[in-house]
């Protein structure tokens, strides 16, 4: 978000500046219009207003057989409004209020001088917003495809454009039909984007959660059941369980009580589909770059390629996993050397874990030397733990030579991704290559892999989420109903 925080906060300070101005230039005066069942030729009706110390009525004519004023402030406080018919009887009654800063608006229909523009201008600030998203997902290259930043932008996008799509809608209504559709609508419908959301995505939720179910349950039948290897399935169950709550929260369950009994029960309907959506949005970003990152192709030319261990057998041997990605290295290795002539140097990083009989770097460099790669080429890396030590340890290896920090990772593809993140927090200039796994392996790993580096940002996540509640919130409890 860094990249784009001064395009934000400038396009925040423009919205500021039009708002305002479209505020001033529509004045304090409230402009009503009130069908009138008289004809031209009766004498046009004294409109009473009851507090008269607060605003007053002027400029009073008949068109199109609406009888229509100005209400103008005087002093702060509520507005009584009775419209007579020709028969002296009310044909209609307006409630409004005068702000502080002087504004008249309706307590009925929320409408105020100026509100469409109001609209139109925060309408068109949510689509900036989700095409700088887009755009900073676009373009994100090198590095940047593996940032954080660039899984937020992809699926703050989402949100911000189905807000966005949300508001033009309900503002077009109301527009069209004012009668029909008032201001109280467009903010109805505002709060309850996160509902309309959920039902829209519902069907590919409910699709994507039975295909990680089964390709988790294909893993147990291949794997002995542990805590990692049922994430997928545990993952698919809360997915299921999040949306059928919040859709039966929304769309099924009946309410009934006073107004403010009402504004509560919808903010909490409102506030749990708000943070459901945008767990789905963020958790889609974190699927869409991982899969970008796995199919992502890197030009060979690199001078270095660092092969991320892992788990190997106690006889010494790589299992597929481990193969992989040693095979991926040994493929990139070799188109450098055919179309630059350049022998890159290989990091195989890994240290010894208590069930190993050697460091897994040592394993793989027995295995890179049988697949031809010169032993003098080879710097194993053998004392990391982790994905982060693997490539800070390599680092060192590389600065100790005099190679450049410009490198390749090669890894499984459900752990790209995330390496990358781990990459650039280690100083390096990298870019993944991927080797492929087993269908039913990948899903469960991949989705263990988005959930933790989500996880590694849940303060950031934390705020956000909270600010996006808070907003519902507000126009649950002001200014729906």
């Amino acid at each position: 978000m860094r990249r784009y925080r001064r395009q934000v906060l400038v396009l925040l300070g423009i919205l500021l500046a039009a708002l305002t101005a479209a505020r001033l230039l529509a004045g304090n005066t409230f402009r009503a219009s009130v069908p009138w069942p008289g004809s031209p030729g009766d004498p046009l009706p004294e409109i009473q207003v009851e507090e008269t110390e607060n605003a007053r009525v002027e400029n009073l004519s008949l068109q199109n057989g609406c009888l229509t004023f100005d209400v103008v402030p005087l002093n702060t406080g509520n507005v009584t409004v009775t419209v007579p018919g020709p028969d002296g009887e009310a044909v209609d009654t307006l409630f409004l209020f005068v702000s502080r800063t002087g504004t008249v608006s309706s307590l009925e229909t929320g409408e105020f001088p100026g509100d469409l523009a109001v609209m139109a201008l925060i309408t068109l600030f949510l689509f900036l917003i989700s095409a700088m998203m887009l755009h900073g997902f676009l373009t994100a290259k090198g590095p940047e495809l593996y940032a954080y930043s660039t899984m937020f932008y992809i699926g703050f996008f989402f949100f911000a454009l189905i807000t966005a799509i949300t508001m033009a809608g309900a503002a077009l209504n109301h527009l069209i039909h004012p009668d029909s559709y008032s201001l109280r609508y467009v903010y109805d419908k505002l709060g309850s984007t996160p509902g309309f959301s959920l039902l829209c995505s519902l069907p590919l939720l409910l699709a994507f959660s039975l295909a990680l179910a089964v390709s988790n349950i294909a893993l147990l039948r291949h794997n002995r059941p542990r805590f990692q290897n049922v994430l997928g399935l545990l993952l698919s169950v809360l997915i299921i369980s999040g949306a059928v709550f919040c859709f039966w929260l929304v769309f099924i369950r009946d309410f009934s009580g006073s107004l403010l009994e009402y504004r509560i029960d919808n903010t909490v309907r409102n506030v749990c589909c708000a943070a459901f959506v945008y767990f789905e949005c963020i958790l889609a970003g974190a699927v869409i770059c991982g899969i970008r990152a796995a199919r992502h192709r890197v030009p060979p030319g690199r001078e270095v390629i660092i092969v991320l261990g892992c788990w190997f057998r106690p006889d010494g041997t790589l299992p597929p996993l481990l193969r992989g990605r040693a095979d991926r290295a040994v493929e990139y290795w070799q188109d450098t050397l055919e179309k630059t002539g350049r022998e890159a140097y290989i990091i195989p990083s890994g240290g010894q874990g208590p069930d190993e009989p050697m460091p897994e770097a040592e394993a793989l460099r027995a295995y890179l030397i049988r697949r031809g790669i010169p032993e003098n080429r080879i710097l194993p890396e053998t004392k990391s733990a982790s994905t982060y030590q693997n490539l800070l340890f390599s680092r060192r290896i590389m600065a100790e030579n005099s190679l450049p920090l410009r490198c390749v990772y090669a890894t499984t593809n459900y752990h790209v991704f995330r390496s990358g993140m781990w990459a650039a927090r280690a100083g390096l200039d990298a870019e993944g290559i991927s080797s492929r796994t087993k269908w039913w392996f990948w899903p469960n790993a991949f989705m263990r892999e988005c959930i933790g580096v989500i996880a590694s940002r849940w303060k950031q996540e934390l705020v956000l989420l909270l600010g996006l509640t808070a907003f519902f919130a507000f126009l649950s409890m002001t200014l729906i109903g």
